[in-house]
């Protein structure tokens, strides 16, 4: 096979998803700097734009189906970090073990012939088109494997987050300008 004819493409997590992770992180941590007290606030803003760095991190997981192989990797600004990515040729898989989860749904592990265990990704973006190209790569059925969660899930928690950080907006101005009334 020759490199033109190679074909190789990436997904990278969902933007819904990744989205809703982001502003979970800033609902949940922004309001801590002016609450705390005024000793610890130099230490949470610096914190802050560490973790935000750090969930970005982690939701910039990415697959790639080759032919050869399916690798889940991480970019290079974070993949030092990271690390926990991992790489199987298809001749390896033997089999896809569905799992279920403690809130309902089903995870998938391919298995391979060594014995191990990957996690098949359930969160990246154009999934039914990442299944279909996974079933013709891997030979594997993919019939059976859906979403873990339904998007609908991830468009109400960020509803529900983003309502918050306007609430979170709001009582800080009313409250920045009613100090600076009473000033």
């Amino acid at each position: 096979m020759d490199a033109t004819s190679r074909t190789e493409t990436v997904h990278g997590m969902a933007p819904l998803i990744r989205g809703t992770l982001v502003l979970l992180y800033l609902v949940l941590v922004l309001p801590l700097a002016p609450l705390a007290p005024p000793e610890l606030r130099p230490a949470l803003l610096v914190a802050l734009p560490i973790g935000l760095a750090l969930v970005l991190a982690i939701s910039s997981e990415q697959v790639q189906l080759e032919e050869g192989a399916i690798r889940v990797s991480y970019p290079s600004w974070c993949g030092w970090l990271v690390r926990r990515g991992w790489q199987l040729s298809w001749d390896a898989v033997t089999a896809l073990t569905p799992v279920a989860t403690s809130q309902g749904g089903r995870v998938f592990y391919l298995r391979s012939r060594d014995g191990g265990a990957y996690l098949l990704p359930q969160r990246v973006e154009r999934f039914e088109q990442f299944l279909a190209e996974f079933g013709r790569l891997s030979g594997v059925d993919t019939s059976g494997i859906g979403r873990i969660s339904p998007p609908w899930t991830y468009r109400l928690l960020a509803a529900l987050c983003a309502a918050m950080l306007l609430a979170e907006l709001a009582a800080a101005f009313v409250l920045s300008r009613s100090a600076w009334l009473n000033a």
